[in-house]
């Protein structure tokens, strides 16, 4: 899930195709639908992203009562009208009136808490649930920003490796040398520093121990000499996403695919290829391509069918973008990785989102 600010941006408009009354303003690459003449091309005003939480008064300012995703119907959601695609709310709110949003743009200012605004977190059903303990040695997973929201994170022409994004649920697994122990998380468990206690019910204890996770670990972090081994992948199937590939959560056909490693080698901590250190030894996330980095093609790969299941049985949720060699990003102030999410996956009906 991508980091939740609210900013000010500057704003390129463009005609909406199907209807005269409303246009397209972009941020990035997204485009969010807004009524025809209240915007220009290089007017700045603030964009509320996806999976934004809006306050009461806010929403009701916005004229979005009711309109809005979730139970409490105050979730932005990526929706289609008239037929165009619109992702985030582009608004001037009555609370920044005094602002000056041109400098607050350049200076890249995140106006969340000041609208009140906070970021939906996922329901945990109770598979994906149990006892915690403080684990403090987990290697920690990163938000992955969306590369329509912040595409200079990659340069034209850079080489770059996609992906393909499993609509599943993360299982975190840390590998610790020194105490030949495993600890296993979910992403939102470990950005706390906690670790699921074994349980043979919980999901990503059934995957670890179902596909080895935990022995894989400690074989790669005895060949690189590291203290500790991260090993990052998406657990999918019947009952823990809409979205199947074709597996079943609930029994031994339950899917498992790495689709990221780390490991602390000395003092530092090194994001690896997957393919490289274990693709004899667990199932990996499909690679779908690699060559240099061009938002078309990015876009054009995070749509379709999906791969896993070599069948093409659903959609595909999108891809993650990655250099070809692992590098840091200003733009991110971090890895150099990101996501692009096929128009599909966002606007199908049904679908379930837990983290």
């Amino acid at each position: 899930m991508s980091t939740l600010r609210v900013t000010a941006e500057v704003l390129t408009v463009h005609e909406h195709p199907n209807a005269d009354a409303l246009e397209l303003a972009q941020v990035g690459l997204y485009r969010a639908v807004v009524a025809k003449g209240v915007y220009r091309t290089g007017d700045v005003a603030v964009y509320i992203p996806e999976q934004a939480v809006l306050p009461a008064g806010l929403i009701e300012e916005l004229g979005l009562t009711g309109r809005l995703a979730g139970g409490n119907a105050d979730r932005v959601k990526a929706v289609r009208l008239r037929g165009e695609l619109s992702q985030g709310i582009v608004c001037r709110p009555g609370a920044l009136a005094d602002v000056d949003l041109a400098r607050a743009a350049a200076e890249g200012t995140d106006f969340a808490e000041r609208l009140g605004i906070t970021k939906w977190v996922p329901p945990i059903p109770p598979t994906m649930d149990g006892e915690v303990e403080s684990a403090p040695a987990l290697l920690p997973w990163v938000d992955i920003e969306n590369v329509q929201r912040y595409p200079d994170i990659f340069a034209p022409g850079e080489p770059v490796v996609l992906t393909e994004k499993l609509h599943g649920s993360a299982c975190l697994l840390t590998y610790v040398a020194d105490e030949g122990r495993a600890y296993v998380s979910s992403k939102g468990f470990g950005a706390k520093s906690l670790a699921l206690m074994e349980d043979p019910r919980n999901l990503y204890w059934r995957a670890v121990r179902g596909h080895g996770v935990a022995e894989a670990a400690a074989r790669l972090a005895e060949r690189l000499g590291a203290r500790r081994v991260g090993v990052f992948g998406e657990v999918y199937g019947a009952g823990v996403q809409d979205l199947t590939y074709g597996a079943d959560g609930r029994r031994d056909t339950l899917g498992y695919a790495v689709f990221d490693v780390s490991a602390e080698i000395g003092s530092t901590v090194t994001w690896l290829d997957p393919a490289e250190v274990l693709g004899d030894e667990l199932p990996l996330v499909p690679r779908l391509f690699e060559g240099p980095y061009d938002s078309a093609t990015v876009l054009e790969h995070a749509s379709g069918r999906e791969t896993v299941s070599g069948r093409g049985l659903h959609l595909r949720e999108g891809v993650v973008i990655r250099p070809a060699v692992e590098r840091y990003s200003p733009v991110t102030g971090g890895r150099a990785i990101a996501k692009a999410v096929s128009a599909a996956y966002l606007t199908r009906k049904g679908g379930t989102e837990y983290e």
